[in-house]
């Protein structure tokens, strides 16, 4: 047995020396991993617990920006002029992990139809080609943002996905790979209008995010643009994830003083003269007398591109400075009245047609009489007659004109918020003959640079009974909460010059229109009374070349080489209506308008006038509506329908009913030969009869009755002029 047991332990040994050989070495080294697991942990938690620590508070310290809404710009009645709207971009991932290739490919025909009709930037062919190229490579080498349209509505991804070939047929984007990314977009609902003086956005050189880049946008980009938020992250039991620590402001929406209704009327008078002028370009400018409200403002220049005469938004003109010519007067007549030198009823001086001041260069002027009191100055230009009164005032220190001009504060910055405002530019002269000379020149509107926003409101103080107030683009702002503020008008001057002088230089503004010698004769019209001053300047050669002082510094001037083109002109008009309570001032500014517009007042003056008619056709130069109330005994009665033919009176009182509380106006009858007949409130089928049986040019817009007309009714017009008429149900 012994024996037998011995071979038995001798048949076992190898095998359980063996297992035990394994387990051993399994034990070995799950020992060393487990000490190194141990070293390892030491090192982690008390080693090099600092270094850990410091990673793990770098980790969740990254943050990202949040980036606050951009504020809106809104009219002055609360038009929205520039708003946020948001889109998609709309992608194809064509490496989706369960994108069905074949069904694509199967409908591409169908889908470029489809894509081709709403998004017409490729022809259908040009489609398929695409699709095709997009589908040819590996998956692995497919794009995974082939892009269908960008900046699209919601509503565009949602009919893509019922409407469309292929993807109308998957619920899913894992099968479809279609994708949309939601992005803002900077919206201007009433497109180009007043487009440079709202500005645009954009990435800028300093930084990608989106800011103004120019108008109000840019001015003001630090009140729209808000505050951005931060986000960092934290740790849940998902991971780590992004929290809000420090949330976004809004930016502030900006209320401005634009009337988009004056707008409109403004951009299109401008317009229209400048397509009938064959000018280079124009810029204008309504403000509201009492407040200094910039309720309109337009900058259009001739489109080189187009093939037929087009005038867009460019250059912003407005703050540009450009000599004046005899718009300048009235600045001068300003400092002479109220410095004393200037006297206007008992003062004579001879005119005649040339004055050769200091023996140098003659002065002409080519329609003054041979003599004239200061009060008529203005009203027949006359360079000798400013040259003659005010040097002798000034012969001793040519620089105190200057100074005087800064006294009532001529050069004071406006800060409308109006991108690249420049004040005027007015030279220091030296006290020699040069400079004298050259401020003889000044005094009409020469050897400087004024903008025409400084021009107007310069004449806004003298209709305003001397305040300079500060004009403004800006009224109000309302912050994210909904707290509006509104931004107070504000003055240059409180009191520029004496109410007295004020008043006595709108008389003689007055006489430019009205009086015999007046160089805007043109522009009487018995319903708006207008009062201002014209001017015209030689365009200047320009040399646009940077200049610098010694010390290398840019200098930043305006461009001037010497000399002149001969025959091309700046023609302008700036004044303000109505005469005895002035409401506006308007400044209309022509670059070189071809004959027969190359005078001031049959252009520029020509925009102001129909301005000023539309306003008051529309009711905006009174309080008044268009439609006075028929009174009857005391009874205020509307009106309603106008009618030429009495039957039709007592017909519409039967048929509607109107009993005697409502009036059937009807027009005044004709005044006479070469009067513009009244057609308010008739048909357009009975004031077509009228107007052209009596001569006139008919142009209408809009359908229903006429509910406005210029010429006025009454206004003395010869046959063949043309009546434009606006009609409303």
């Amino acid at each position: 047995m012994t024996s037998n047991s011995k071979r038995s332990d001798d048949r076992i040994s190898p095998n359980h020396a063996f297992v035990v050989g394994r387990f051993g070495i399994i034990f070995l080294i799950t020992a060393l991993l487990a000490l190194a697991i141990a070293v390892m942990l030491v090192r982690t938690t008390v080693v090099n617990a600092a270094d850990w620590n410091r990673m793990a508070a770098s980790t969740l310290a990254d943050s990202a920006i949040t980036y606050p809404e951009r504020g809106e710009i809104l009219a002055s009645d609360g038009s929205i002029l520039a708003t946020n709207l948001y889109y998609v971009d709309i992608y194809i991932d064509f490496r989706a992990s369960r994108f069905k290739i074949a069904e694509f490919v199967d409908s591409i025909p169908q889908l470029s139809d489809s894509l081709a009709r709403y998004f017409n930037r490729y022809s259908s062919a040009q489609w398929e080609k695409r699709l095709r190229a997009a589908v040819e490579p590996p998956k692995s080498k497919r794009k995974r943002n082939f892009v269908i349209a960008k900046a699209v509505p919601d509503e565009m991804l949602t009919k893509i996905k019922k409407d469309f070939p292929f993807f109308r047929g998957f619920s899913s984007s894992n099968c479809t790979g279609l994708k949309a990314d939601r992005v803002m977009k900077r919206s201007y609902p009433f497109g180009r209008m007043a487009r440079l003086s709202i500005g645009r956005v954009g990435q800028t050189a300093e930084s990608p995010e989106i800011h103004g880049r120019s108008g109000l946008e840019r001015a003001l980009d630090t009140l729209l643009y808000g505050v951005p938020g931060v986000s960092r992250k934290v740790v849940s039991t998902r991971g780590t994830r992004l929290a809000t620590e420090t949330p976004a402001i809004n930016g502030y929406d900006v209320t401005t003083t634009i009337d988009i209704t004056m707008q409109d009327i403004l951009e299109a008078e401008l317009g229209e003269m400048l397509i009938a002028s064959h000018a280079d370009w124009g810029t204008a400018i309504l403000m509201e007398v009492a407040t200094g409200d910039i309720k309109a403002i337009s900058n259009l220049e001739r489109d080189s591109t187009s093939r037929t005469p087009r005038y867009i938004e460019a250059l912003n003109r407005a703050v540009q400075a450009y000599e004046p010519g005899s718009v300048m007067k009235v600045m001068t007549m300003a400092v002479a009245l109220e410095k004393g030198f200037a006297k206007p009823v008992t003062r004579e001086y001879p005119i005649g047609r040339s004055f050769a001041y200091l023996g140098k260069r003659p002065i002409s002027d080519t329609h003054s009489p041979g003599s004239l009191p200061v009060s008529r100055f203005i009203e027949y230009s006359s360079n000798i007659g400013m040259v003659k009164m005010t040097m002798p005032h000034y012969d001793s220190d040519p620089n105190r004109f200057r100074a005087d001009l800064a006294e009532l504060g001529f050069f004071d910055r406006f800060n409308t918020g109006i991108a690249r405002e420049r004040p005027p530019y007015f030279a220091k002269v030296k006290n020699n003959v040069g400079g004298k000379l050259d401020l003889s020149r000044m005094v009409f509107g020469y050897c400087t640079m004024i903008p025409p926003l400084y021009t107007c409101a310069f004449y806004n103080a003298v209709a305003n009974d001397g305040k300079f107030v500060r004009p403004r683009l800006v009224k109000g702002l309302r912050t994210p909460d909904g707290i509006d503020s509104v931004i107070p008008v504000s003055y240059v001057r409180e009191q520029m010059m004496s109410p007295e002088n004020a008043a006595i230089l709108r008389k003689m503004m007055r006489g430019v229109v009205w009086e015999q010698g007046g160089t805007a004769k043109v522009l009487k019209s018995d319903v708006v009374e207008i009062a201002g001053k014209t001017g015209t300047c030689k365009i200047a050669l320009e040399d646009k070349r940077p200049r610098y002082d010694k010390n290398g510094k840019k200098l930043d001037l305006p461009p001037f080489k010497g000399g002149y083109l001969e025959g091309h002109y700046r023609v302008t008009f700036c004044g303000f209506f109505p005469y005895e309570n002035p409401k506006y001032t308007c400044i209309v500014l022509i670059s070189d308008p071809k004959v027969p517009y190359r005078g001031p007042a049959v252009s520029s003056g020509t925009v102001l006038k129909n301005v000023a008619l539309k306003l008051y056709a529309r009711g905006m130069l009174s309080d008044d509506p268009y439609f006075a109330e028929a009174r009857r005994e005391g009874q205020s009665t509307p009106t309603v329908y106008a009618s030429f033919n009495n039957d039709r009176n007592a017909t519409l009182h039967s048929d509607l009913s109107l009993g005697v509380t409502q009036a059937i106006r009807r027009p005044a009858p004709p005044q006479g030969y070469g009067s513009v007949p009244d057609v308010k409130g008739v048909s357009i089928r009975e004031a077509l009869a009228t107007l052209e049986g009596a001569g006139y040019a008919v142009d209408f817009d809009g359908v229903g009755y006429v509910y406005a007309q210029a010429p006025e009714a009454g206004t003395k017009a010869s046959p063949g002029t043309k009546i434009k008429l606006s009609l409303r149900q």
